[in-house]
């Protein structure tokens, strides 16, 4: 069974994306960060490592994709209320985020961001009682 998950993305400056990061409240660990990485602190058992390009050619030979210009993922990331992605989405704004979307479908209420190197991350609010029945 998995014990963890560990989601590895590409970033330009390093320094920018922990002070990006950190004003939306996440944390690090400081064992896992040197000038090529940090390990963000998202959950329980659930990290983002922030790797510097150059470093991140290390681990594929694939092309890096310009997370500007084109989409592979959505980090999507679960909150407690609607309140607290709003609070979310705001600090992403002012911390130079692009907001991409929100929807609000009673049982479910979502924002969506682009962070400084163009990574999409949804965050929502979900209320599974409340969703239609099919």
């Amino acid at each position: 069974m998995v014990k963890g998950i560990y989601v590895n993305l590409p970033v330009k400056n390093l320094k920018k994306t922990i002070e990006f990061f950190t004003k939306l409240g996440f944390k690090f660990n400081k064992q896992f960060t040197d000038k090529n990485a940090t390990c963000m602190i998202i959950g329980k058992n659930i990290y983002a490592m922030l790797l510097v390009e150059k470093f991140f050619r290390a681990f594929t030979k694939k092309t890096i994709i310009d997370a500007k210009k084109s989409a592979e993922v959505i980090n999507s990331l679960s909150f407690d209320s609607k309140k607290e992605v709003d609070v979310i989405a705001s600090k992403a704004i002012k911390a130079g985020a692009k907001m991409t979307k929100s929807n609000d479908h009673g049982w479910m209420y979502q924002k969506g961001f682009e962070d400084l190197d163009g990574h999409l991350w949804e965050i929502f609010w979900m209320d599974p009682k409340g969703m239609p029945k099919n």
